[in-house]
């Protein structure tokens, strides 16, 4: 890992004026054990700190947990504190510390992309225009978060590097694939961190570290594509302590510009006022039933959202479970078997395990299984079931669910290095209940609304229709307010 102080670049060019976002309060029926990014922007504002201070502080926490969490892969402490003293700082999180998941370039910095197969990369030349969003509202990028093997995995211990932490309890996973900016936000290193989901990789590790995590609807962000491409399942955001910071990197990562496929949403910052009809699941969509405090979890919010005035009423899923997952996997090994042809032929050999995990190596050979036609005929089938879902959430307003089908896993148990079978096996009932959402290009959240008798996070998964983002804000807001978690603090953090 690189945790050297010398610079890569020169400091950054002056960033884009934006205006400042004064969202309300969160509930201060507890008080919050670390500020959240709105707060310390709002610091700076005031002149109460400085930027280089706020920026020294993530410096020092970074370094006095890096050796606990394992959260950052690359380290950008001297371009940091380089643009924390430039006194060029404008936007609505003007001088926060920020990380970059890395999966995703960033301009100076190599994107190792949790792989083995990325040894000896280049700091990179680009950026993407999403990450351009995040230089515009002000953040101060540290460094870059870690991140499993390309993304494949729903926890962040990639082969070729340390295993990420889950700063609630060690030995146990922040889950996948943005882990590290799951550990780093938990731990108190950074307010917030840029996260990204495939298949629910922002709603996972905020399950697991005890964070608000919202997954945007295909299309919506600057850097979404288009949103008739049919089954693309990536989209980006950030994991966040508190929701008013997740709404306020919203607004000002969304589209805008003409063309895009939804009305911009801006910053919400009020709660929710009208009475939702929520449909109400606890199994996958083949039948397997979550742990008990998984279902506990669950029931404790469906209670909750009870009490607030929703009509809760059980609900089935739309579609074939088992053939949802037989095809979802199908699709997601196409990615594995691209990795793998290119770094085959870079190497000028066949990859293997030394350059590729176990897992990677068996989803390639998963898709050269296949007969012609069979992937075109699950994307078929992957269309089919997005529309079944839009005609689902015709009858609801938003679905109650599990994130995971367990609390967060130790480590190991879902890693790369399990054989592909037996790892297959424990994914189906782990992670049964959040791709739908990547599929349908739905807007989904996790909230974390319950913890274990010994201490572990379990989030709560909402969902609502492709576009419905404000509707969850507003939900995930009076939900915050009702049972607040800002006063919770993990044993491994400062």
């Amino acid at each position: 890992m690189h945790f050297s102080r010398r610079g890569l670049l020169a400091a950054s060019a002056a960033i884009a004026a934006a205006p400042s976002v004064e969202a309300k309060p969160r509930s201060a029926s507890q008080p919050a054990w670390t500020p959240d990014a709105t707060e310390i922007a709002g610091r700076i504002r005031r002149k109460e700190v400085s930027v280089a201070e706020v920026v020294e502080e993530a410096i020092r926490k970074a370094e006095a947990l890096q050796p606990k969490v394992g959260a950052i892969v690359t380290s950008d402490f001297d371009r940091a504190m380089d643009k924390a003293k430039g006194g060029q700082l404008s936007g609505p999180f003007a001088g926060v510390p920020f990380l970059i998941k890395d999966l995703d370039a960033y301009t100076g910095l190599p994107t190792r992309y949790g792989s083995r197969s990325s040894m000896g990369a280049q700091p990179e030349k680009a950026q993407t225009a999403f990450v351009d969003a995040y230089d515009r509202a002000g953040l101060v990028v540290i460094g870059k978060s870690t991140t499993p093997e390309y993304g494949f995995l729903p926890t962040t211990e990639p082969m070729g590097f340390l295993p990420t932490r889950n700063p609630w309890n060690l030995n146990h996973s922040s889950g996948g694939s943005s882990g590290g900016a799951a550990a780093a936000t938990a731990s108190g290193i950074v307010p917030f961190a840029h996260s990204s989901d495939g298949g629910g990789s922002i709603r996972i590790p905020a399950s697991n570290c005890g964070l608000f995590g919202l997954k945007p609807s295909r299309g919506r962000m600057i850097q979404g594509r288009p949103g008739d491409r049919g089954v693309d399942l990536s989209v980006a955001h950030c994991v966040s302590h508190s929701v008013r910071d997740s709404a306020a990197l919203f607004a000002a990562s969304e589209r805008t510009a003409a063309g895009s496929p939804f009305a911009p949403v801006g910053v919400v910052t009020e709660p929710l006022k009208k009475r939702l009809k929520v449909g109400l699941l606890f199994e996958t969509g083949t039948g397997q039933k979550p742990d008990a405090e998984v279902i506990a979890a669950v029931e404790g919010a469906a209670k909750l959202m009870a009490s607030l005035g929703h009509h809760v009423e059980p609900t089935r899923w739309p579609m074939d479970g088992a053939q949802f997952g037989r095809d979802f996997t199908a699709l997601w090994s196409t990615g594995a078997a691209e990795l793998a042809a290119g770094v085959s032929k870079a190497m000028g050999r066949k990859a293997d395990a030394t350059v590729l995990e176990p897992f990677t190596l068996g989803m390639a050979e998963l898709v050269a299984g296949l007969k012609p036609g069979d992937i075109e005929a699950a994307v078929g089938r992957l269309q089919a079931s997005a529309k079944a879902y839009d005609t689902w959430l015709t009858q609801y307003d938003v679905i109650l669910s599990p994130v995971l089908g367990s609390p967060p896993a130790e480590l190991g148990f879902v890693g790369g290095s399990v054989p592909f079978d037996t790892l297959q096996a424990r994914l189906m009932h782990y992670v049964g209940y959040t791709p739908v959402h990547n599929v349908a290009g739905a807007a989904a959240m996790s909230v974390p609304l319950h913890w274990t008798a010994t201490g572990l996070p379990v989030g709560v998964h909402f969902a609502a229709r492709i576009g419905a983002e404000k509707l969850l804000f507003q939900l995930a807001y009076q939900l915050e307010a009702a049972q607040p978690w800002a006063h919770r603090k993990p044993p491994t953090s400062l």
